[in-house]
């Protein structure tokens, strides 16, 4: 089985004001039982990563669940570049958690991989409280090509 996970293409949104911040698209391709669709394509924030961590970490037991890049204030050098290392190191801690078992079997990665609910969105799925079931908010994700809108609009 392979799964190939990518995270790129970082997007400066409401630049200029107070209240911007980065996402970044999360490219995922694979051809394992564990995952829905066999690809999707996602904008997530360095804040749902770190939700993210934080309910694998919960659910996870003893198993170690890998990093998340730091949250540096102070950072020294351009943003592009500080942009760029958080973009590499959002990916190794994707790839990491896609080749673990356990983490694997957590139904908010899925959702946070393969749907663009927001987090209260998949808090409530995974409770049973949405509207639908895990299996088919990805799949009417997958069909209504919403990923792959994204997808085409970021080719050149």
């Amino acid at each position: 089985e392979l799964t190939t996970v990518r995270v790129q293409d970082p997007r400066v949104q409401n630049e200029g004001s107070w209240n911007s911040y980065v996402d970044y698209k999360i490219f995922l391709h694979t051809n394992s039982k564990a995952f829905t669709a066999k690809t999707s394509c996602v904008r997530r924030r360095y804040r749902e990563f770190v939700w993210l961590r934080r309910q694998l970490q919960k659910n996870a037991g003893l198993v170690p669940v890998p990093e998340l890049p730091g949250k540096s204030t102070f950072f020294v050098g351009s943003t592009d570049e500080f942009i760029e290392k958080r973009r590499q190191g959002l990916q190794q801690f994707l790839e990491k958690v896609v080749q673990n078992v356990v983490l694997l079997s957590d139904s908010r990665l899925h959702l946070f991989l393969q749907s663009q609910l927001s987090v209260p969105e998949i808090e409530a799925c995974v409770q049973g409280q949405g509207s639908q079931t895990v299996t088919d908010a990805i799949l009417h994700y997958a069909m209504s090509n919403c990923g792959w809108v994204q997808e085409e609009e970021s080719r050149p």
